[in-house]
C-alpha cells in the first residue's frame, strides 16, 4: 500500500509580498504600491498580507492585454 507521492514542485496559493515582488521582477516597495493602488489584490490572513497566485497572474495578462491594444 503505496502512498502516492507528494508532489515536489507545489505552486502556493498565497505568497508573500517579497515572493510576489520577486516573481515579477520588482522591488518589494512597488508591489506594495500595486497593492495600495489595488492593481494587485491582497488578503489578510491573520496580521500577514498574501497575494493569491490567481491575482498575481491576472495582473500580468492585463498588463499583457494593455500592451497588445496600444500595439
Amino acid at each position: 500500500m503505496n502512498e502516492p507521492a507528494v508532489e515536489q514542485s507545489l505552486v502556493p496559493l498565497l505568497l508573500s509580498v517579497e515572493q510576489a515582488a520577486e516573481m515579477l521582477g520588482i522591488a518589494r516597495t512597488s508591489m506594495f504600491k500595486l497593492i495600495g493602488t489595488g492593481e494587485v489584490e491582497s488578503v489578510q490572513v491573520g496580521r500577514l498580507r498574501r497575494i493569491p497566485m490567481a491575482c498575481l497572474e491576472e495582473f500580468v495578462e492585463r498588463l499583457r492585454g494593455s500592451v497588445q491594444r496600444e500595439t
